[in-house]
């Protein structure tokens, strides 16, 4: 995976969290923060977990290592969590444009938050943070359906149909 595949799944990543916070935009803030028994008990809580996961990582790739994650209660709208998510989008990029080639199969040491110690190459970091977040974006889908509501398609598929499109 070159840089290039980096910028585009980041890319994709962005997008997909765009449109799912469009879709629980019109939430009711009961339906927002309804248990619906998931990994997360509510559709602000699943949000607020991969955006954490996000911070925490690029914490990471920024050479710290937090000891814990976002409370849910930092984020009690979904205007608050689309202002955090920019901001974390916009310092990722800085951190992605000042990639090498080379600096991605590097190996990449963290903490994780249990304060274990791990190694990997950065570029497997980076693919698992997009992957993590479609998990549970598809766990926001469900949820959306329990709700009664409609959820928005976030294959990578769609991505690449709207970037041909110019959507």
């Amino acid at each position: 995976m070159n840089r290039q595949d980096i910028f585009t799944l980041f890319e994709y990543n962005a997008w997909a969290n765009t449109r799912v916070l469009g879709a629980v935009e019109p939430l009711a803030s009961e339906e927002f923060l309804r248990d619906l028994k998931n990994s997360f008990p509510s559709v602000r809580d699943t949000l607020v977990h991969i955006l954490g996961a996000e911070w925490i990582w690029l914490r990471r790739w920024n050479g710290e290592s937090p000891p814990a994650g976002l409370a849910a209660t930092e984020c009690s709208t979904v205007a608050s969590l689309k202002d955090r998510f920019a901001a974390i989008e916009r310092e990722r990029q800085t951190f992605l444009k000042s990639l090498s080639e080379e600096g991605l199969a590097k190996p990449f040491a963290y903490r994780d938050l249990a304060g274990n110690a791990h190694t990997l190459p950065l570029v497997h970091s980076l693919q698992h943070v997009v992957n993590h977040g479609t998990y549970h974006r598809g766990q926001v889908t469900t949820m959306l359906r329990q709700l009664g509501k409609k959820p928005v398609g976030t294959d990578m598929s769609r991505f690449y149909l709207d970037r041909v499109a110019g959507s």
